[in-house]
């Protein structure tokens, strides 16, 4: 590493301790007048020990969370101070900062919890799972066919909710003594929930929804389109006069890949001039807030092999779904990549046709898709069945406790002492 990596390291580390220190004044003066959530309520935890560039993994669940507190109280537990004031600010639910794991013990010993949710695989979650007396249940941020959405971590988890039955086959699968009654069919419940955005022009464009990934952290899981096939693609439907571009970008799209990055800044500065050369326009570069207000707002969409092509499947409407440029991307070898026909840079070049062709042929083509993924999609049945199986989860844990208890088994608290774990 040179010197001048070196300083820009050291910069980073200074910007990330002041930011720090600054939310962390911020999140103390709201806790302080909001006051402590009071002890012996929560029985429900969201575990989110992420930093802020990972909100969005647990911004979807805010509504979901939201309806299960109506029935059982719940907190989101987090540790990062960043992530703890943005939360303070917009999630609905009460939030308890637990610097440490130390703290998070104290917390759980405080109240009444029977179930905690995590939504993804981050390693600091297993800490927390030492805990013997709430149920364990794996939400995750999304539904898609990638390998990480039947890790063989799921075995830790006393409950997955999985979206249908593609996630319940994709799992038993590829996963050797799995035990598949942790797996609880949900749908996707965020499809049920409207989400305010900017307004658009009706003025009979279509709106198309442009949604890269990340490009990840190795090659095999670079599904990114954002770096060749983006550019043109987004080039095409700025083009024609009769099409509005959303343009979002995954919010780690080009952390770790310098092209991904260089493309990114291209397409935000084409929408930008395309902007400044029609105005009646109004395409849109989406760079921040939470996703799926796009999905009402959006009359297609061209994405990844990622979450966003699953959730806007959910929907009904027309999907493009890309192909990686990298050639060591991994694609599923079962699911939705094969049951479509995969956008390319050739494709991309005459995107704008392609997105006509796939608004006239309209959604039944996919309606066998639908059901597959995520079962009944009517308005309100996901939520529901997310509510049922958080019900059953609790109820099930209850029990299971009363009859520990009635054995002469250990009172309910922490499985360990503190601090023998990170």
């Amino acid at each position: 590493m040179t010197l001048a990596e070196d300083f820009a390291t050291a910069q980073a580390l200074a910007r990330r301790a002041f930011s720090a220190i600054r939310s962390r004044r911020a999140s103390r003066a709201v806790l302080a007048e909001r006051g402590p959530v009071p002890d012996d309520t929560v029985e429900a935890v969201l575990y989110f020990p992420d930093r802020l560039e990972n909100l969005y993994q647990v911004d979807q669940w805010y509504e979901p969370m939201r309806r299960l507190a109506e029935r059982h109280p719940v907190a989101v537990v987090t540790r990062q101070w960043e992530t703890t004031e943005r939360l303070l600010q917009d999630c609905p639910v009460p939030v308890h900062h637990a610097g440490s794991i130390e703290e998070v013990e104290k917390f759980l010993d405080r109240q009444r919890v029977t179930v905690v949710f995590y939504v993804n695989q981050n390693q600091q979650n297993f800490p927390v799972m030492r805990w013997a007396d709430p149920a364990h249940v794996f939400l995750c941020h999304g539904e898609s066919d990638k390998h990480y959405m039947s890790s063989n971590q799921l075995k830790a988890y006393d409950h997955v909710f999985i979206a249908g039955r593609a996630a319940r086959e994709r799992i038993t699968r590829k996963l050797l003594g799995f035990d598949a009654t942790r797996l609880v069919e949900v749908g996707r419940p965020q499809v049920d929930v409207h989400r305010s955005g900017p307004t658009l022009p009706d003025d009979g464009r279509t709106t198309v929804l442009y949604a890269p990934t990340t490009e990840g952290d190795v090659p095999s899981m670079r599904y990114s389109s954002a770096a060749g096939i983006g550019v043109a693609l987004v080039r095409s439907l700025l083009a024609t006069g009769r099409h509005r571009v959303v343009y979002r970008p995954h919010p780690r799209l080009g952390l770790t890949v310098p092209a991904f990055r260089e493309a990114n800044t291209e397409i935000l500065e084409m929408v930008r001039e395309a902007n400044r050369a029609d105005p009646a326009a109004r395409h849109l570069a989406d760079t921040d807030g939470p996703f799926g207000w796009q999905v009402d707002a959006c009359d297609v969409c061209v994405t990844d092999v990622s979450a966003v092509a699953y959730d806007w499947l959910a929907t009904g409407k027309p999907l493009l779904l890309t192909r990686p440029a990298e050639p060591r991307a991994e694609l599923p070898r079962v699911g939705l990549v094969t049951e479509m026909e995969l956008l390319d840079l050739t494709g991309a070049e005459r995107g704008a046709e392609l997105v006509d062709a796939a608004v006239a042929a309209g959604s039944e083509q996919h309606a066998g898709l639908v059901e597959h993924y995520f079962g009944d999609v009517t308005p309100g049945a996901s939520m529901q069945r997310f509510l049922d199986g958080c019900e059953t989860a609790i109820r099930q844990r209850t029990e299971g406790l009363a009859d520990r208890a009635a054995r002469g088994g250990p009172r309910p608290g922490p499985g360990t002492e503190a601090g023998d774990t990170p």
